[in-house]
């Protein structure tokens, strides 16, 4: 456990849901961020839900509380390298999931995520919470 965590748009969920295990691993972190894209994929999926306000205000309020990792040039070297290898062996994942994975990797961090597709990304941490 690295103690510094990249969260993966199922965790956010699981955290916005109550999990408990979740939580746990949260207050145990040393530092928790939330990549840009997930909160854009956060925000697709409240401004699509029956209750828009109240889960656009619930991303807005999770924005404001963690440290979001925005997307910038060395990002797009790193995705650039990610999605290369990743079509070299055959095995490609969602573009999002990408970003998060350079993201993770460009900032030396753990990827907190339930998706089995990340372990195809080399050298990328991840743990399964």
């Amino acid at each position: 456990m690295s103690g510094r965590y990249l969260l993966d748009t199922n965790i956010v969920i699981a955290l916005f849901a109550g999990e408990l295990p979740v939580l746990s691993r949260i207050d145990l972190a040393e530092s928790v961020f939330i990549p840009s894209i997930v909160l854009g994929e956060l925000y697709f999926g409240a401004f699509k839900s029956a209750r828009a306000a109240e889960n656009v205000a619930r991303v807005d309020e999770l924005a404001a509380l963690r440290a979001v990792l925005p997307v910038d040039t060395e990002t797009a070297r790193w995705y650039g390298q990610v999605k290369e290898r990743l079509k070299r062996q055959g095995r490609p994942i969602p573009e999002n999931d990408i970003w998060v994975a350079a993201l993770a990797r460009q900032h030396q961090l753990a990827l907190a995520s339930r998706d089995p597709h990340f372990t195809s990304v080399s050298d990328l941490i991840l743990e399964s919470w």
